[in-house]
């Protein structure tokens, strides 16, 4: 790379303003500031852009910025997207990481990496990816960061140089786009480069810099000409004159890579600089770019063209014997081309091989005709093959080539994208598979290539999903078990793009015409599933006596047969029947293990039955086996939908327990990963239902009121079954703001909705409790039968925390003795349950009625304890007044 380097070591000309603010940002980096604040005291890292246009000096700047962080000890990684490697995925991930970490014993790199070792590994190209579920997205990102937190932690202080921004991976830019503004918290400086009009939209963010990087992007303009002449005079002699110099600049329009390439060619020509010699620079320029460029590789002879063909083809990093294979050349055939390239400033380097310039790497690639581009792609596909690259260096040149019905393409293809879903690059896989099926596959295998194009496209195109997964249904499938795949991974994108009542449709199909008895129960196990998170299921009744039956039959000798009996646990909560028989088939549903992330299954039934312990009120059992799921997806690398669930129900269980900033900050933080997943989801609505709950306790009614306007939370409510009740919650919402007959209405659609269902467990869905308040105010004789029938109910069920939570609402909206007696009731039921802001909310109440000081205390104290601070200055109010009544019956 001798003539790369002399090149980069010119005097940067006109680049003072970016010079000088890559040198505060290093010395902010290395401690050597000069602002006179403690290390401690301000941010070590930042982010830095320079965008400008092809030539206009990026390469040159950033190389200079290596230099000088490599100068003053930094530690410097370094990457460089390629036009022709964008559909690599993770191609600048690897080049900026993999240098750091390759090489170490495998034992070494575990310890390195710890639990991120399976998720990151393969996406850096440090292991081959596992068998089972991908990471998603977001997992896969947080690795990568942890990864690149660590290591600048380790090797502070820290440069990474990316050039070429515009060109790198959509996974890498994606990725860094999202970290750098990460950088001003670590001992990291972020420097990227890159083309302003091709910076894709998903890498907006570096166009909006954050804090010290100045707001945007530095804009390199192109030279004066005097910068121009500088250059002239630097390269060709003090003796080039002024006229000479002008033109110079005024052929080159400024741009630093064509100036420095003109001067070149006044060199090799022997043309004197001087105001004779300045006609002819306007026709040496014409050979520097496009069509002159070309003209000149030309005249090199057919052999130095077709080995810069191939060289174009295969992008950047070219070994020499590779492509001299692609280009069909001999050894001293190829070596004699590549010396002749260089002599021409066309290629640099010796080993490995790389354009001078990226426009000329464009220009050489564009002048290939198409015919020949095509095939040179598919001689690239099989020589990296050979080499031992494996299916993936070959897919990107496949997806060049035309379709032909190869069976090869289409294995290489499938092979490429298998790894590359299993590496956590799902659109990168889906590109590979929908080339595949262009091919086409072979008629026996298309549903096959069907199947795992939709399973690719499952998190990020649900609708395409179910669209490759119905056309592979209706292909000839020789394996049963493949039909059997595509219709539980068809019904599971169905359910999760809320089509419900389809789900159901696709199984009961499929169920009619299977043969395999254990394939049938499977099928029906996910059919009950989805039938149960139905909003309009039309006969819940009959599904419930159906699954009583066959849960009562079976064993739990499976995962499928443990899958049913939890659901079955999930009916009897539903249903409000005693709690001690939802908990027997909970015990069962656990005996032969569980998991949270087990392969093709989903996490709906495990959490169903964790959640059946909370309702229970056995709400330890139910954080145990919280601990253990999240750790399953964490170990998975799930931490979009999967986790954001976790942490949101989590904040559910914490809230029915009465650990109110608990539960706020676990339903904030299920939140933010759910809109990381997606506005309306239902991650989404569970989010943001159990967060409002939690605001509504807490006290802060208008908070929560914003938050489900700021959340579109009204209706339409989902298809799917969401808890708390999205429809109930919303109804509580306008209760606490005081619209009585607005909530009484919302109340009664929700009871209307559930009644026939048969759903009546006053502690999974408390309608019937927040209709009673509603209704009391204009209907009290209405408000006291709804209140009493839901007792009915929650006796029933017979947790103490549905009791005495429907007992207290009874004490709402009754009068005189059986007031305090519902409320005096209420208390010693709530004392042996875990609700601990059911239990502050009567002894507030029950002491408030009977003037009880103490009662007011240990109301205070729980509802402190609970942080319910409106509830809290309540029972100060009342204890006051009860103080002070005290006082004044005190002769």
């Amino acid at each position: 790379m001798g003539q790369r380097v002399l090149r980069n070591r010119r005097t940067l000309y006109e680049r003072e303003g970016e010079l000088s603010a890559v040198d505060e940002a290093l010395a902010e980096l290395t401690g050597l500031g000069t602002d006179g604040a403690a290390p401690g005291d301000r941010p070590l890292g930042a982010l830095l852009a320079f965008a400008g246009r092809a030539g206009i000096g990026k390469t040159t700047l950033l190389a200079e910025v290596r230099r000088r962080a490599a100068a003053q000890g930094c530690t410097v990684l370094s990457a460089r997207g390629g036009e022709q490697e964008q559909r690599v995925a993770f191609h600048v991930a690897r080049q900026l990481l993999q240098p750091r970490l390759a090489g170490a014993p495998e034992a070494e790199l575990r310890a390195s990496l710890g639990s991120w070792y399976d998720i990151v590994g393969p996406a850096l190209g440090l292991c081959a990816p596992t068998e089972g579920a991908p990471p998603d997205q977001q997992g896969l990102r947080d690795g990568l960061d942890w990864v690149l937190t660590h290591l600048a932690l380790r090797q502070a202080p820290m440069v990474l140089v990316l050039d070429d921004a515009h060109w790198a991976d959509p996974e890498s830019l994606g990725w860094l786009a999202a970290f750098a503004p990460r950088a001003e918290q670590l001992p990291l400086l972020v420097v990227v480069a890159y083309r302003p009009d091709e910076l894709p939209e998903h890498a907006d963010a570096f166009r909006g810099l954050p804090g010290r990087a100045g707001g945007r992007p530095h804009g390199l303009e192109p030279l004066s000409a005097d910068a121009v002449a500088g250059l002239v005079r630097e390269s060709l002699g003090d003796h080039a004159d002024d006229a000479f110099c002008h033109e110079c600049w005024a052929v080159t329009a400024g741009n630093p890579f064509e100036a420095v390439e003109l001067t070149a060619k006044v060199s090799d020509r022997g043309l004197d600089p001087t105001e004779a010699g300045a006609p002819l620079l306007r026709d040496l320029a014409a050979a520097v770019k496009g069509s002159g460029l070309i003209a000149r590789l030309e005249r090199l002879g057919p052999s130095a063209v077709r080995f810069a063909w191939a060289c174009a083809v295969l992008g950047t990093e070219i070994h020499p014997a590779l492509a001299a294979a692609v280009a069909g050349l001999g050894h001293e055939e190829a070596a004699d081309a590549a010396d002749a390239l260089r002599g021409a400033r066309v290629l640099t380097g010796v080993e490995t091989l790389e354009f001078v310039h990226p426009l000329i790497a464009t220009a050489v690639y564009r002048a290939i005709p198409p015919a020949t581009r095509v095939a040179l792609h598919g001689q690239a596909a099989w020589c990296v093959t050979d080499d031992g690259q494996g299916a993936t260096a070959a897919a990107r040149h496949l997806l060049e080539t035309h379709p032909e019905g190869d069976t090869w393409v289409v294995r290489q293809l499938r092979a490429a994208a298998g790894e590359t879903l299993r590496a956590g690059a799902p659109d990168t896989a889906r590109a590979y598979l929908a080339r595949a099926l262009r091919e086409p596959p072979p008629a026996k295998e298309r549903a096959a290539v069907l199947h795992e194009l939709g399973s690719a496209s499952l998190l990020t195109e649900p609708a395409t999903t179910v669209n490759h997964l119905r056309a592979a249904l209706q292909e000839p499938i020789a394996e049963p078990a493949l039909r059997h795949h595509i219709v539980y991974r068809l019904s599971q994108v169905l359910a999760h793009s809320d089509r419900l009542a389809e789900a159901s449709e696709t199984l009961a199909r499929e169920i009619h015409v299977t043969g395999d008895a254990r394939v049938r129960l499977r099928m029906l196990s996910e059919q009950f599933m989805w039938d149960a998170f139905r909003a309009d299921e039309p006969d819940h009744p009959s599904r419930s006596r159906r699954l009583t039956r066959l849960a009562d039959r079976i064993k739990g000798r499976d995962l499928t047969e443990r899958y049913v009996i939890g659901l079955r646990t999930w009916d009897a909560i539903q249903r409000g029947e005693p709690a001690e028989v939802a908990l027997q088939h909970a015990e069962r549903a656990l005996a032969g293990g569980l998991g949270w992330a087990e392969a093709d299954r989903g996490f709906e039934v495990p959490v169903l039955v964790a959640l059946a312990f909370m309702y229970a009120d056995r709400p330890d059992r139910t954080e145990e086996l919280f601990a253990a799921g999240i750790a399953d997806f964490e170990r998975q690398g799930w931490r979009g939908a999967h986790l954001s669930f976790a942490y949101t129900l989590l904040g559910y269980v914490r809230y029915r327990r009465g650990r109110l900033a608990e539960a706020e900050e676990h339903a904030r933080s299920g939140l933010r990963l759910a809109e990381r997943v997606g506005p309306g989801t239902p991650a989404h609505w569970y989010a943001v239902g159990i967060l409002i709950q939690t605001l509504i306790a807490r006290g802060r009614t208008e908070e929560a009121a914003r938050l489900a306007e700021d959340h579109a939370f009204r209706e339409p409510f989902p298809a799917a079954v969401v808890f708390p009740d999205a429809q109930t919650v919303y109804g509580e919402l306008l209760l606490a703001r005081g619209l009585t007959k607005d909530a009484a209405a919302e109340l009664s659609a929700a009871g209307r909705r559930l009644e026939p269902r048969g759903i009546r467990n006053p502690s999974w869905c408390p309608w019937q409790l927040h209709l009673a308040r509603a209704e009391a105010h204009d209907a009290p004789e209405r408000a006291l039968t709804t209140a009493l029938d839901a007792l009915t109910r929650a006796r029933r069920f017979g947790a103490p925390s549905a009791i005495g939570q429907a007992l207290r609402t009874a004490a709402e909206v009754s009068t005189g003795e059986s007031r305090l007696t519902y409320l005096r009731e209420s208390v010693a039921y709530l004392e042996r349950s875990p609700a601990a802001y059911e239990l502050a909310c009567a002894l507030v109440a029950l002491g408030a009625e009977l003037r009880d000081a103490e009662l007011l205390r240990r109301g205070l104290d729980t509802a402190v304890q609970c942080d319910a601070d409106a509830l809290a200055v309540q029972a100060r109010a009342e204890l006051s007044a009860a103080m002070e009544q005290t006082k004044g019956a005190t002769p």
